[in-house]
């Protein structure tokens, strides 16, 4: 038993060995592009706080962050995830999985997109020159295979970018990992996303970079309890660089000296919770369950100075009617602001008419 043991370990040290000689490169918002990877049309995901890659549900939408969620048990699913931002921009994913018996290993094929709605291409003096759309898409292509106590999977991404005349094509792959304690009801990810680069760019110019996120998650079941609850580390290459000025956050207090605002000064507890996303799922029984998540990072970005409301804080529900998972999450941009997330989740094999 002991030697089993440490062989697991010694595959698990094996994986975090190859991600952490991954180059890393430190990206702020607004420093990168396809910048949709890193939005979640996952109703699940959305109301644990805008990530899940430390939950083990079956829902084949959690693959789209974390492939190595996937096993036999995704086999034939199907799932349609749905989510309406601000204007006319629009977000989903829909994926399907097989398992193979032959190969011992789960495969999943998904397509992420958003589309950015129609837009007036106007002339410098205000010439009408008609309409034109901008979207962006992803073709996602994974496998998962489980050693022991644990699973490894990995994502291709094929991405193509249309923003008006401007196109760009790139490549990307997610790296995970997932141990599984079932005695304990314990579950620890780690993640390596959007490892890859630009093809060719909008301009012709050099490569921009993308948004690489390493994450590291751990949630726990409690065995006389309906709660799970679980904490997710992200942007780990970044470590103690996610924080920023927020120009006119402080415009009111002004240095009498200077005559410039005062900068905000971050402590080692501001730079540790901007990191960290913290939720919890409520398995009521097995058909119903309630989520909540909370994101530091996102209520210090999105809050406003006067009213903070319930930006950061996330909520949803997860539903099974018949032969479908119906789930919904919500998160708060701002006060009267809220995003709703759709997820229809299914599988081919319980339409099968029994004999």
């Amino acid at each position: 038993m002991k030697a089993y043991f440490w062989n697991q370990m010694k595959v698990f040290v094996s994986i975090i060995a190859l991600f952490i000689q991954v180059p890393l490169f430190a990206q702020l918002g607004g420093n990168s592009t396809y910048h949709f990877l890193t939005l979640h049309a996952s109703a699940r995901a959305a109301a644990l706080g805008g990530s899940a890659i430390n939950n083990p549900a079956t829902d084949l939408n959690l693959s789209s962050s974390n492939p190595a969620l996937l096993n036999q048990d995704f086999s034939k699913q199907m799932t349609f995830s749905y989510v309406k931002y601000l204007a006319d921009i629009g977000s989903g994913f829909v994926g399907t999985a097989y398992h193979s018996d032959t190969l011992k290993t789960t495969f999943s094929a998904g397509l992420q997109y958003i589309d950015y709605g129609n837009f007036k291409r106007m002339s410098p003096d205000g010439t009408d020159l008609g309409n034109f759309t901008a979207g962006e898409y992803c073709i996602q292509l994974g496998a998962t295979k489980t050693i022991g106590q644990f699973q490894v999977g990995s994502t291709a991404k094929f991405i193509y970018s249309n923003l008006e005349s401007y196109q760009s094509i790139g490549i990307a792959a997610d790296l995970a990992a997932a141990w599984f304690d079932s005695k304990r009801l314990s579950m620890a990810t780690l993640v390596v996303s959007n490892i890859g680069s630009q093809l060719t760019t909008y301009t012709g110019s050099n490569p921009e970079n993308i948004p690489l996120n390493i994450q590291l998650g751990y949630s726990k079941k409690f065995e006389h309890s309906p709660l799970r609850i679980g904490v997710i580390a992200q942007h780990l290459e970044m470590m103690g660089k996610l924080l920023y000025q927020i120009e006119n956050r402080n415009n009111n207090n002004i240095d009498l000296e200077t005559g410039l605002p005062i900068q905000e000064n971050f402590s080692l507890l501001d730079h540790v919770m901007s990191h960290l996303i913290i939720n919890g799922e409520l398995v009521l029984t097995k058909n119903f369950n309630l989520r909540m998540g909370y994101n530091h990072l996102k209520r210090r970005e999105l809050a406003l100075t006067d009213s903070k409301g319930t930006s950061g804080y996330t909520w949803g529900f997860g539903i099974k009617i018949n032969r479908f998972q119906l789930h919904y999450g919500s998160g708060a941009f701002m006060g009267g602001q809220n995003t709703n997330h759709f997820s229809i989740i299914t599988n081919l094999e319980a339409f099968k008419k029994k004999k």
